[in-house]
């Protein structure tokens, strides 16, 4: 059976969420706490949960995007394998640098606990299908994606845009919902596809998200 790593910091709170949304999905989840190194090839790929990490002091992601466990997980995207960001993970991965831009204030300067509506820009090892609308749950309170023109014109000429709000929520420039690095093999998105994995859930257009990169 396929091992997925959930890195979990403190203050994260999505981790439970992911490891049964990998068992829903037929892998074996395996915890990385933020003081661990590991070994990337015994892993299919990786996720970053949601949560608040060290309580968001200072910025969102920017204390769990120095922990050791980053260092590995870096080594793990020179390698070319498969890591997901999702919300405060997104944060992480940009604070990390390992994904472009970063997350900001919404416009609102409120929470927002909504469903959105997105468009796959573009291919990633988690979802395949260009062109497709897909519904996800969203929770942030610091999920406007901001960076310099230059930047973005870079996201938009090389097809790092991975997917776009059809209704932006947050004022994010471009509607940017998620973003993946240069390589393509490290993918952030603010909106939870774990929260859309049952139809009890309201939606199940999660569920390819943690099926997608281990084939």
């Amino acid at each position: 059976m396929k091992k997925v790593g959930i890195l979990r910091f403190w203050g994260t709170n999505c981790d439970r969420d992911i490891w049964q949304a990998a068992e829903v999905c037929g892998f074996k989840p395996e915890w990385l706490w933020q003081d661990d190194s590991f070994e990337a090839k015994d892993y299919a790929y990786f996720v970053v949960p949601g949560g608040f990490s060290y309580g968001d002091y200072l910025r969102c992601g920017s204390l769990a995007a120095q922990t050791p466990a980053m260092k590995s997980l870096r080594e793990a995207s020179n390698k070319g394998f498969p890591i997901i960001g999702i919300c405060n993970g997104f944060q992480i991965l940009c604070e990390a640098k390992l994904l472009p831009g970063v997350l900001v204030r919404n416009e609102s300067q409120r929470f927002i606990d909504d469903w959105a509506e997105l468009k796959v820009e573009n291919k990633s090892p988690f979802t395949q299908s260009v062109g497709q609308r897909i519904r996800l749950p969203i929770a942030h309170g610091e999920g406007r994606f901001f960076a310099g023109d230059d930047e973005l014109k870079k996201l938009e000429d090389n097809g790092q845009i991975w997917m776009r709000y059809m209704d932006n929520p947050n004022g994010s420039l471009k509607d940017i919902a998620g973003v993946m690095n240069d390589q393509k093999n490290v993918c952030g998105l603010m909106p939870h596809p774990e929260r859309a994995l049952l139809e009890w859930m309201g939606g199940v257009d999660g569920h390819p998200f943690f099926l997608e990169a281990a084939r």
